[in-house]
């Protein structure tokens, strides 16, 4: 299949090579050739990081690297595709926008997909002239190793959508669930549920960022935890969910204000080098400063 792979950032960049090892040729476009070249150089390295780990063999490696390419032009990297999974920011109007120039350049056949962790399906898809092809395919950070995927599926959708979404899902060896569109689908709404929770407890003082993290991960058998996987996600991508959610769903998701500080100072994260924690070359290296001295600054 031809896969097109519109948003060069993180999920665009787990994508694009999950598709891309799985056998797709992938064109991955940005809106700077910056973006794209850097997004293809972040896929170099963690298929790097797999052959180090032998998790990858070096011919894997190779030949997904081979079946990748990326663009700035959205015609280049729509026309010929089977499936189109755009991965740009969490804007309505902006994947509206999206959507509609897809529609214009690709045959009635392609399989529109957003990878929206929130937002309204129908509302994105209603744009489209023939909006029952377009689906939600909500990947999971970091994609090559989260197994699920998340089919969320529009009023618009037909039967032969969800089942081509999920013929998809499962040939790039992934879960599919599928959910109704409704605010925060299942998984954010719950993953958000207890990142907001535990955003609350560093706020409050009841515990380090690493003593709530390991609370989950040991006491729980988590992967990560809720602050770990904050840092991750992103500080600013958790904030715009639970914006929206309040708005949906009522106060019970009012972002925490230390979460807003946070974002105020820039301190997204893993990929600004801090969030809750201190990151390099994507690893923990120390607690975030300012976390301590924000504990007990209240809402």
């Amino acid at each position: 299949m031809h896969v097109a792979v519109l948003g060069a950032g993180t999920m665009g960049q787990g994508i694009a090579q999950v598709a891309a090892q799985a056998g797709h040729d992938v064109v991955v476009r940005d809106i700077e050739s910056e973006y794209v070249a850097d997004g293809i150089d972040e896929i170099e390295s963690t298929l790097a990081a797999g052959v180090e780990r032998e998790k990858v063999t070096p011919d894997a490696k190779s030949a997904t690297l081979d079946r990748l390419s990326g663009t700035t032009d959205l015609e280049t990297a729509v026309a010929d595709a089977n499936v189109v999974v755009e991965a740009v920011p969490e804007d309505v109007e902006l994947k509206q926008e999206t959507f509609t120039s897809i529609e214009d350049v690709t045959g009635s056949e392609t399989l529109i997909a957003s990878n929206t962790s929130a937002l309204s399906l129908t509302e994105i898809a209603s744009v489209l002239e023939r909006p029952e092809r377009a689906i939600g395919l909500h990947f999971f950070n970091p994609v090559h190793l989260m197994a699920l995927v998340e089919i969320v599926v529009p009023e618009q959708a037909t039967d032969e959508t969800v089942e081509a979404a999920r013929e998809f899902v499962e040939g790039i060896e992934k879960t599919p669930i599928t959910v109704r569109d409704s605010p925060g689908f299942a998984s954010s709404r719950l993953g958000v549920a207890l990142g907001v929770e535990a955003i609350r407890m560093l706020e409050t003082g009841v515990a380090s960022p690493r003593d709530v993290d390991q609370a989950m991960t040991l006491g729980y058998n988590h992967p990560m935890g809720p602050i770990e996987l904050t840092d991750i996600v992103g500080l600013d991508v958790r904030l715009d969910i639970l914006e929206h959610l309040r708005e949906e769903l009522g106060e019970r998701f009012k972002p925490p204000q230390l979460l807003k500080q946070k974002v105020r100072a820039g301190k997204l994260g893993r990929k600004t080098g801090e969030g809750f924690y201190v990151w390099e070359d994507g690893e923990i290296v120390g607690v975030s400063g300012e976390t301590t001295n924000s504990v007990g600054a209240g809402q």
